[in-house]
């Protein structure tokens, strides 16, 4: 039984030496470190301060140029965006004179009414130079992405789920719906609307 007690000591004792090596290694660096603070001379820790201090001033000016810049570009779109606007405001000018003068005109019903549908025409036209396109609505399959149904009615003359009136004209502008057509589906009640 001695002879098993003592055979473990030894490996035990191999393994405190290693682990107290190991600690002294482990401590040795940590102990350097603390010497070496220690010696860094006061130029050599007021060189190191005034670097610190060159980059977080650095720091501090990249960050308002950033903050800067970003106002900036922010200030540039408004700006673009308002410019844009008055360019398309511009093109209305006219249409808005020439209903101030249909305002203005004393003539007959029938002058008054083909003097609006001038104005109308040019409006078209503008909207046309814009690239805004009415939805093709009156006679057309009905369609929910483009056409907003008001309602049904019974038509024998316009196929079922047809568009039977447009109550209200859509518009695209290129290839975005800007506004549906609103429009009365056409129900009728025999098949292929004949």
């Amino acid at each position: 039984m001695d002879a098993e007690t003592e055979m473990p000591a030894p490996q035990n004792a191999g393994a405190a030496a290693e682990a107290a090596a190991a600690g002294s290694a482990e401590t040795a660096p940590a102990t350097e470190a603390a010497g070496a603070l220690e010696t860094v001379s006061k130029t050599e820790f007021e060189e190191l301060r005034a670097e610190r201090d060159r980059l977080l001033d650095r720091l501090a000016r990249l960050q308002a140029e950033f903050d800067n810049a970003r106002k900036r570009a922010e200030r540039e779109r408004m700006e673009f965006r308002d410019y844009a606007a008055a360019g398309v405001i511009e093109q209305f000018l006219p249409v808005l004179d020439n209903f101030e003068l249909a305002l203005k005109a004393t003539g007959s019903a029938h002058q008054l009414r083909s003097g609006v549908a001038l104005i109308v025409k040019q409006m078209e036209e503008v909207l046309a130079r814009l690239q805004v396109m009415p939805v093709p609505a009156a006679g057309e399959a009905f369609d929910p992405r483009i056409h907003e149904a008001l309602g049904s009615v019974e038509r024998d003359d316009v196929p079922d789920q047809h568009v039977a009136e447009e109550v209200r004209r859509g518009y695209r502008l290129r290839d975005r719906l800007l506004r549906p057509a609103l429009v009365r589906v056409a129900h009728n009640p025999k098949p292929g609307g004949e």
